[in-house]
């Protein structure tokens, strides 16, 4: 009898760790996933950033010298 409860409670305890080791895989190629998602957004920041930067020309806030200067060096980044 006695060996019956060690053979259940190390079922149980295997069982626990099963679930534990896919809820980490499942973890980790979701991290990977947004990691490697992030890293490809690069080119879209930088669309976003010129973009905000034609909307202030437009409205007059910078003028075309300014305008330029930061385009220059939103395309070295």
């Amino acid at each position: 009898m006695h060996g019956d409860g060690w053979q259940w409670g190390f079922g149980f305890g295997h069982w626990v760790f099963g679930v534990l080791f896919w809820v980490l895989v499942l973890v980790a190629i979701v991290g990977l996933f947004r990691f490697w998602s992030a890293s490809g957004n690069g080119r879209q920041r930088e669309k976003a950033a010129l973009d905000i930067l034609k909307e202030r020309y437009a409205r007059g806030e910078i003028d075309k010298d300014e305008f330029e200067h930061k385009r220059r060096d939103l395309s070295n980044e």
